[in-house]
């Protein structure tokens, strides 16, 4: 993927709205947009976080897995 609507670096954000930004600018997305998100670590609590709180509207897919830089692509289907 070379185009994304969105870049999320998510160590920028303080750690107490840090979901609620990638929340937010996900859902700023129109249906069929990418964001990406970037993490200084795995960020498989945030995927759960997503299947509860926004099912089906979601593909998650990684760019980069780690060590040190985890980058995941969030389609946004609706």
């Amino acid at each position: 993927m070379s185009s994304f609507a969105a870049i999320i670096n998510a160590p920028d954000y303080p750690p107490r709205i840090r979901h609620q930004a990638i929340f937010e600018c996900f859902d700023g997305l129109d249906a069929g947009e990418v964001m990406l998100l970037v993490n200084d670590h795995e960020p498989r609590p945030l995927y759960y976080q997503f299947q509860a709180e926004r099912p089906g509207d979601f593909v998650w897919e990684y760019v980069e897995e780690g060590p040190e830089t985890y980058r995941v692509a969030i389609t946004k289907l609706n």
